[in-house]
């Protein structure tokens, strides 16, 4: 039987690879060792990173990135290019949307909506607005906190019922070929996600726009939806799995927002392809410099 490379399994160990050496070294590690990293269970994965993350590695390096800001803003000729996304492309778009959209682990979705944002949208990396992030759940912990899993179990996305998604920021007009892409995104063989190895809630198929199913375009993805064999069903919060179920859970962002997934999350490299390479995976210092990601206060291991 194969075995199939999942998100949750090795996060943690990617987490310290991705602080800890320079891009070039981790596009290395994720193309020649990843058969490697298959033996490697997951509470071994914990246990190692306890013994040898250092704190102080990513503290460097981010304020390493602080102190750099002033000369990297100086060369950005507009203002927009450094305020956060909905702000930054309202001059170009007379009616923005905030919306989501999940199917299985979050690396590889946002991947596909950065190059379609690229492609359908002809946005600059400066101009990028796909994040990875959770959302669908119920509830934050108390600090208003909503993290990956975590050896302290702070604020953790799935015991809150949260799923994994990619938020984006698009034009209203631009929503049917964003879902049309989604539900392109999932498996042609099967019509699931892409790495069934990841189970449970945190990985449903999920997306989420203003006002649900009272949007203008929520008939559109509707159809979109249904042209892929998939039915709509309108969340709950803390909804279960849908893997093998056909359907496809909705939510109102107003009543279950979009929480930013932390930095170590964004733009990263996954198990479904080749290395994305290093011009993809410094942008998460592009945004965290210009402050359109930033610091969750989740624990980093």
């Amino acid at each position: 039987m194969l075995f199939s490379v999942s998100c949750s399994s090795i996060a943690g160990l990617l987490m310290l690879a991705s602080n800890c050496y320079s891009f070039s070294n981790f596009e290395n590690i994720v193309v020649n060792d990843h058969r490697h990293l298959r033996g490697i269970n997951e509470k071994r994965i914990s246990t190692t990173l306890q013994q040898t993350s250092s704190d102080n590695n990513v503290e460097s390096r981010r304020s390493l990135l602080q102190k750099s800001a002033n000369s990297l803003l100086l060369g950005l000729t507009t203002a927009a290019a450094i305020t956060a996304p909905d702000k930054a492309l309202a001059a170009a778009d007379n009616n923005p949307t905030t919306l989501y959209f999940g199917t299985g682990c979050f690396w590889h979705i946002q991947h596909e909506f950065v190059e379609a944002e690229r492609s359908l949208l002809k946005r600059k990396d400066t101009e990028i607005t796909s994040r990875t992030g959770y959302a669908g759940g119920l509830k934050t912990d108390n600090k208003g906190r909503v993290c990956y899993h975590n050896l302290s179990g702070a604020g953790d996305y799935g015991r809150m019922g949260h799923g994994e998604v990619v938020g984006m920021t698009i034009p209203e007009n631009s929503i049917e070929s964003f879902a049309k892409l989604y539900f392109d995104l999932f498996d042609p063989r099967t019509n699931e996600r892409v790495d069934p190895g990841d189970a449970g809630g945190e990985y449903r198929y999920l997306l989420g726009l203003p006002g649900g199913d009272e949007h203008p375009a929520f008939s559109k993805i509707q159809l979109a939806a249904s042209n892929k064999g998939k039915k709509l069903v309108k969340g709950k919060g803390g909804d279960p799995d849908t893997y093998k179920k056909g359907i496809v859970y909705y939510y109102d962002t107003k009543q279950y927002p979009f929480y930013q997934a932390e930095i170590y999350h964004q733009f990263h490299n996954d198990f479904q392809s080749a290395a994305y390479g290093r011009e993809y995976n410094s942008m998460s210092d592009l945004k965290f410099v210009s402050g359109e990601i930033k610091e969750t206060g989740c624990p980093e291991g």
